[in-house]
């Protein structure tokens, strides 16, 4: 089966290089799964996991919004941030989404509100990274 190289940088490392199946994203305009020889394209992406498909097995990385390049034999992501789906403390993860969930019910002012959803996002994308879902 043909591949595509798969790069996740964010502005401290480079997190994740690989030659990759398939790269399945969530872009703000929608899913999207990428093959090989894709059509080129730029979009952001939204706070949520990436899934890289090797082999009839997939991997799973948090990726904390960003943007991501296509080419016909490379796909670039830079995000804010990125962690490996085995690195993940889950522990840690579900604590910040509790944090995150008792701050949107607090609702003191409209930015505390905000900076609580994107916790939010942020914490279910670790979690879902991490258990590979």
């Amino acid at each position: 089966m043909s591949t595509l190289r798969l790069e996740i940088v964010t502005p401290e490392r480079k997190v994740y290089e690989k030659d990759v199946n398939m790269v399945v994203v969530k872009g703000v305009g929608g899913e999207l799964g990428i093959l090989p020889n894709h059509v080129p394209l730029v979009t952001p992406l939204k706070i949520a996991p990436v899934k890289a498909k090797i082999d009839g097995k997939d991997e799973y990385l948090a990726v904390h919004g960003g943007f991501m390049e296509v080419r016909k034999d490379k796909v670039v992501i830079l995000a804010e941030a990125a962690e490996l789906g085995h690195d993940i403390d889950v522990v840690r993860a579900q604590q910040a989404k509790e944090r995150a969930e008792r701050r949107l019910t607090d609702r003191s002012t409209e930015l505390d509100h905000k900076r609580a959803e994107l916790a939010l996002q942020r914490a279910l994308s670790r979690i879902s990274a991490a258990g590979g879902e």
